[in-house]
């Protein structure tokens, strides 16, 4: 893939290309995964964000490496936008020793110190306390660094979501809340389950900042997560962005359905982030170049998944092998 782009408020061409490179092998590996599933290659539930690329690639592309993200039991775009190679991700969805947690982590666990993901987390806004204490390590050791921490619209009505946001603001944390409002938690209507329509209402309440964008539109977000980011990089605490989203897919590969009306799904699908960018990028670059960008993502994705299938499961001898981090004396 290419190097990892460092946009300003305003991308160039060149980056939205790089990052719909990154979109495209998102939705590429999302496919491949769901297929891996049926066969029995990987273990246990898969929780797909087909349809929400735009927003964990567009997010990340605004950090650079050593700023820090939580993800969620949804992150598959956010582990790729931080710069976890794919083939590490697939390899740990697989249970491989070649993944980034060594075959223990699976697809929502996923951590990668190298590239600043503290990990993924499957109870709904358990990293929400981690990140901002995430952020407050940041503060006290005058590091100049920032952490986006993902939700979505069910983890918003978590208390830890609360909790986590008023410390934040209270102490001035340099931490950016990113709610992925998919319009569903599980399988609950956000309508019925949340006391307000726009989840960003809720941040003037914790005295800070909050911002409504479309979430299917890439420039949008990467955007608005520059204006977060450079203010908590500027001592002046947390924002709220409310990325709104659609979960095209159901909330798991063990997910009946029946509960999204046929309606909505259809009208949410001209506004694919992936056909939008796109759409963007043929007007500018011509649909030959757009193409080979298609091929390359087609290319990466394929080695990711080879890479994986060929690598050993774990060697049983390390089963009880902890992992830990030399503290300073």
């Amino acid at each position: 893939m290419a190097k990892r782009p460092t946009p300003a408020n305003a991308p160039s061409i060149d980056t939205i290309a790089a990052l719909y490179t990154r979109m495209k092998l998102v939705r590429l590996l999302e496919e491949a995964i769901g297929i891996l599933h049926k066969e029995g290659k990987t273990r246990g539930p898969i929780h797909r964000c087909d349809g929400q690329e735009a927003v964990g690639i567009g997010v990340t592309a605004a950090l650079e490496r050593e700023d820090v993200i939580t993800s969620t039991h949804r992150g598959h775009a956010h582990y790729i936008g931080k710069g976890v190679d794919a083939g590490a991700l697939m390899a740990e969805i697989m249970g491989r020793a070649t993944g980034t947690c060594r075959g223990r982590g699976g697809h929502m666990l996923v951590a990668d110190r190298d590239n600043g993901l503290l990990g993924g987390c499957g109870i709904v806004g358990g990293a929400l306390p981690i990140a901002v204490g995430q952020a407050l390590a940041f503060q006290v050791r005058k590091r100049p660094n920032v952490v986006v921490t993902f939700l979505g619209d069910g983890a918003a009505q978590i208390g830890a979501a609360h909790e986590a946001m008023n410390v934040a603001s209270l102490w001035k944390l340099p931490v950016v809340f990113v709610c992925e409002h998919n319009e569903y938690g599980l399988t609950v209507p956000a309508r019925e389950q949340s006391s307000v329509k726009d989840i960003a209402t809720r941040a003037a309440g914790y005295g800070m900042p909050g911002e409504i964008v479309d979430g299917n539109d890439l420039v949008a977000v990467v955007q608005a997560t520059g204006r977060a980011v450079q203010r908590a990089r500027r001592g002046e605490g947390p924002s709220l962005i409310e990325a709104k989203t659609y979960r095209l897919l159901g909330f798991s590969t063990s997910d009946v359905g029946g509960y999204q009306p046929a309606e909505e799904v259809q009208a949410w699908l001209p506004r694919d982030p992936i056909l939008r960018t796109r759409a963007r990028l043929v007007a500018a670059l011509g649909e030959p170049r757009v193409a080979t960008l298609d091929a390359e993502a087609a290319a990466e994705c394929a080695r990711a998944v080879d890479f994986a299938l060929a690598s050993p499961l774990p060697p049983v001898a390390e089963l009880d092998a902890g992992e830990y981090v030399a503290g300073a004396a």
